[in-house]
């Protein structure tokens, strides 16, 4: 998604909970991760943002205005997926 869609202005961030930086670096080179990732050892934007479930995904506009929160993976590289980011990227 972030490669699809850098270009277009999408800002990717993923923030790992309580994991060691050493684990989250080695996953990031293994998994090829091009988007930022950040660390929350304390777990304080995990309760902030009241995330209990992971992957917990917030769509949040251009404006900084949240548009949406989604619980649980998805797929977000099918059809309405696309049409979404599509929606939300354009100017």
């Amino acid at each position: 998604m972030h490669r699809t869609y850098k270009d277009r202005g999408l800002t990717v961030l993923a923030i790992d909970m309580k994991e060691p930086k050493e684990t989250v670096a080695a996953w990031v080179r293994k998994s090829g991760v091009t988007f930022d990732v950040l660390l929350d050892p304390t777990d304080s934007a995990a309760r902030a943002y009241q995330v209990s479930v992971t992957p917990t995904v917030f769509l949040i506009g251009r404006d900084g205005t949240l548009l949406a929160k989604a619980i649980g993976t998805k797929r977000w590289m099918g059809p309405r997926g696309r049409a979404l980011f599509d929606a939300m990227l354009a100017k």
